[in-house]
C-alpha cells in the first residue's frame, strides 16, 4: 500500500477556481490483534504495517511478536500477531478499550497509572555536535516522500552521526510514525530519534523503550515530556530549526561550549 490516494478538489486563486487532483494520506482503522484478541485500534496510514505492529508491541513492553500477518478487511486492517503465552497473559493489564485518534497515543488506556508508567533509564551514550543536529533535521525534511506528496503526515527517523539516517517512517499520527520506525529499527541505542512533531510524554516513553539516548524534534516538548526524559536519562533537544535548537535534558551528549549551563 502506498498510503495515499488521489482526491478531487478545487484550487481557488484570486477568486478563480480550477479542478485539480490532490494526493492525500489515507487514514484507516488499524487493529492490533494479539493471539486472536484485539488490544488496540489506531487510526493510521496503511503502509509499513508490520513495522507498526512490531514497534507498537515493543513500546508497549510486550517484546517482539513470534509472527505477524497483515489482513485487510472491508472496514479496516488487522495486524495479527502472536506472542508467547506468558506475554499474552500480561496484555489485560494494559488493554486499550477504544480507538486512539491520530493526535493522542494514550487514548483508551484504562488507568492513570498506565498513562504515567515508568520506563527504563537509557544507558547508551552517543555524542552529537550542533552540525550533526542541523544535518539531521535537514535530511529528515528531504527524506519525507509521503509528506512531499500530501503535506499532511509526520515523520520519525533514526539518525547515526557517521551514517546519516538508517530508517525513516511516516504516518498521519506522530506516535504511529515513531512506532513504525522502532519496528523497523528495533535497536535505537546507537543514534538519535528525529521527529517532525512536538514531543509529548508518550513520544519519550516509546523512545526510552527502544533505548534511544537522544531525541531531536522540530517543535517544543511538554513539561511532562521533559520530566520523563530527565528521569529516563534521555537527551531531549527540541525547537531544532535552521541552525538553532534548545537542549532540555542531559546536555552532556551534545558538544557545545554552553551545554554545562543548561538546566
Amino acid at each position: 500500500m502506498t498510503g495515499l490516494r488521489a482526491t478531487s478538489a478545487y484550487a481557488v486563486s484570486k477568486g478563480l477556481a480550477r479542478s485539480i487532483s490532490r494526493a492525500l494520506p489515507e487514514e484507516v482503522p488499524i487493529a492490533m490483534v494479539y493471539n486472536g484478541t484485539t488490544q488496540a485500534v489506531m487510526m493510521a496510514t496503511p503502509c509499513d504495517l508490520k513495522d507498526f505492529g512490531r514497534g507498537f508491541t515493543r513500546t508497549e513492553g510486550w517484546g517482539t511478536p513470534d509472527s505477524i500477518e497483515v489482513v485487510t478487511h472491508e472496514n479496516g486492517i488487522e495486524v495479527q500477531m502472536w506472542l508467547p503465552d506468558a506475554k499474552a497473559e500480561t496484555l489485560a493489564s494494559r488493554r486499550r478499550a477504544m480507538a486512539g485518534p491520530v493526535g493522542c497515543g494514550l487514548c483508551g488506556i484504562d488507568s492513570l497509572t498506565e498513562a504515567a508508567r515508568d520506563v527504563p533509564a537509557v544507558t547508551a551514550n552517543i555524542s552529537l555536535t550542533p552540525d550533526h543536529i542541523v544535518a539531521a533535521m535537514r535530511a529528515l525534511r528531504d527524506g519525507q516522500a509521503l509528506h512531499d506528496q500530501t503535506r499532511a503526515v509526520h515523520a520519525a527517523g533514526f539518525y547515526v552521526s557517521d551514517q546519516g539516517f538508517i530508517d525513516i517512517r511516516e504516518d498521519v499520527g506522530r506516535h504511529n510514525a515513531l512506532d513504525k520506525l522502532i519496528g523497523a529499527t528495533l535497536d535505537c541505542t546507537g543514534g538519535a530519534v528525529v521527529l517532525t512533531s512536538r514531543v509529548s510524554v508518550e513520544i519519550v516513553q516509546k523512545s526510552a523503550m527502544a533505548g534511544a539516548p537522544v531525541i531531536l524534534a522540530v517543535s517544543a516538548p511538554t513539561t511532562l515530556a521533559v520530566q520523563t526524559a530527565d528521569a529516563a536519562n534521555i537527551t531531549l533537544v527540541a525547537l531544532a530549526r535552521d541552525d538553532t535548537f534548545e537542549i532540555f535534558t542531559h546536555p552532556q551528549r551534545i558538544q557545545t561550549d554552553e551545554a554545562s549551563d543548561v538546566a
